[in-house]
């Protein structure tokens, strides 16, 4: 089970770090992934993370900006968002994958979900 927290309202250029607690099932197992869904648009990657932290890719959009990292001890992901921009509003997700799974770009792929949390970037 994910829980995502953190998100908010900020203006642009300002910085906000959302947080997903996971419980359940060895952490360290899965394959870690956020995702967004703006209003009338689909849901759409944004960077994904593997078992060990080791490996991490960003949607082209949020690369320089946006860091993902993760805490297995804690089972926690977080993405740190930086120089936010009102096109980054949206509810985030943080997804994982099926324990050993590797890490993908694909919305499908990914097995389970948490509830989202909303990011609001006002101009």
């Amino acid at each position: 089970q994910l829980q995502a927290s953190g998100g908010g309202l900020v203006q642009a250029g300002g910085s906000l770090r959302v947080s997903c607690a996971a419980s359940g099932g060895t952490f360290s197992r899965y394959a870690l992934g956020w995702f967004r869904q703006a209003p009338g648009k689909e849901r759409e990657f944004v960077a994904h993370i593997s078992r060990s932290g080791g490996v991490a890719s960003y949607t082209d959009s949020v690369k320089g900006r946006f860091t993902i990292s993760r805490d297995n001890a804690k089972k926690m992901v977080y993405l740190q968002m930086n120089s936010l921009e009102p096109e980054d509003t949206a509810v985030y997700y943080c997804a994982g994958r099926r324990p050993w799974g590797v890490v993908t770009m694909v919305t499908r792929e990914y097995d389970y979900w948490g509830q989202g949390t909303q990011v609001t970037v006002s101009s």
